[in-house]
């Protein structure tokens, strides 16, 4: 019998993780995509003994090793996000890797080591998977490929609800509204308790519309009958530095010449992206015309949300007979936020209520926590019932269909 993890025994319950990551088989975007189509989506390439993948035409380097073997350790950036105490260069802290492990691709291989880690469940996304529609964005049909033949991957490799206890969250675009309705219903039918979406204008046939624009009604209508909850999940959102840094879904870059990180307002994409989807979802008035939505941020961070809610406050003050209802309130009603480990999470707490924060650790990728339980140092002002809420019992609610 395994020895219980000192964590889940001081706490008294095991904590789940709603931001775990797997690194995508090397098939993940071919296996189900048409061979015609293939071209139009995703190829391998090999250019000067390594490969990438080709995205839509156009070799992508997104990542420097889309084979991921060897792969930087979880957590490698760590101590860089903690604030550098060391005055070490960023990719100094890149250079330790291993051999690709077994947990990072096999979904058995993962419950083990989730039991190990002290976790309940685990909420499970995308690495690449949430970057290549905004590479094909001007392409409708090669974006509806790829979300069906992932999903497909997906549903195969690791399931939607493996032994209630590894959820995937298959990943949704809207670009075309009816494939998106039609492959929500897939879905829906293959057992998936969440969906995944980028923070990103949805880019169709007509141009790009808002999330809420009408014409994505149908879908949003099903949505909310189904109860599933829509994760918003950080990914390349198309953001551009406006000429102040080259633009590319890469946060960080090295100033030529220097072979050191070099800081850009590219860092903060994440959450410009975040900040646009969610305050125009309330703008929308989203949670007013569906009001079973159930929205999940993550990975995106917090630090926004105070000015969020300014903002949202000066446009009711401005225009009160556009609102049905207080949107702050209406936000802290339909959305859940994951802020980054590094953020203030008691301030958030304190903006949101602790029944709409959630845990999340990004393990294994380098930026996230070396393991997931580490978050508890973030989390140790709150009040035990708080804790549970935030560490457990919110994540679980939201894994729960809630039909309309």
């Amino acid at each position: 019998m395994a020895m219980e993890h000192p964590v889940v025994a001081e706490l008294g319950y095991q904590p789940f993780d709603c931001d775990n990551h797997y690194y995508e088989a090397e098939d993940a975007f071919i296996r189900h995509v048409p061979e015609a189509m293939r071209p139009r989506v995703v190829q391998w390439a090999e250019i000067d003994g390594r490969r990438y993948h080709v995205v839509g035409g156009k070799v992508s380097r997104a990542v420097v090793n889309p084979t991921w073997n060897p792969i930087a350790k979880p957590g490698a950036l760590h101590g860089f996000f903690r604030g550098n105490p060391e005055g070490r260069g960023m990719l100094d802290y890149l250079k330790d890797r291993e051999p690709l492990p077994a947990e990072y691709m096999d979904r058995d291989a993962r419950l083990a080591v989730i039991e190990d880690q002290g976790l309940e469940a685990i909420w499970l996304f995308p690495t690449l998977g949430v970057l290549y529609e905004e590479e094909l964005k001007h392409d409708v049909e090669a974006v509806s490929a790829l979300m069906s033949g992932f999903n497909r991957w997906l549903h195969e490799d690791w399931g939607f609800d493996y032994q209630n206890k590894i959820f995937g969250s298959p990943y949704l675009s809207l670009a075309d509204v009816d494939l998106a309705t039609i492959e929500l219903e897939w879905c829906l039918n293959h057992g998936a308790r969440t969906i995944v979406m980028r923070p990103a204008p949805v880019w169709t046939v007509h141009g790009p519309r808002s999330p809420g624009d009408p014409m994505f009604d149908a879908f949003w209508a099903r949505v909310d009958e189904a109860g599933i909850t829509t994760v918003v999940h950080a990914g390349d959102s198309g953001y551009s530095t406006q000429g102040y840094a080259e633009d590319g879904f890469v946060s960080f870059g090295v100033g030529a010449g220097t072979g050191r990180y070099r800081p850009s307002i590219k860092a903060f994409n994440i959450e410009r992206a975040a900040h646009d989807w969610l305050i125009t979802m309330s703008l929308e008035k989203m949670y007013t015309r569906f009001p079973n939505l159930r929205v999940a941020s993550v990975e995106n961070g917090s630090d926004y949300l105070a000015h969020m809610f300014r903002k949202l406050r000066q446009q009711r003050e401005k225009t009160p007979r556009w609102f049905d209802h207080d949107p702050i309130d209406l936000f802290r009603e339909h959305v859940w936020m994951n802020p980054f480990w590094e953020d203030d999470v008691d301030e958030v707490v304190g903006l949101m209520g602790a029944d709409h924060v959630i845990f999340g650790s990004d393990w294994p990728h380098v930026e996230g926590m070396p393991t997931p339980l580490d978050y508890l140092s973030e989390v140790k002002n709150l009040s035990d019932d708080e804790r549970l809420l935030v560490l457990r019992d919110n994540t679980r609610g939201l894994t729960e269909l809630r039909p309309g």
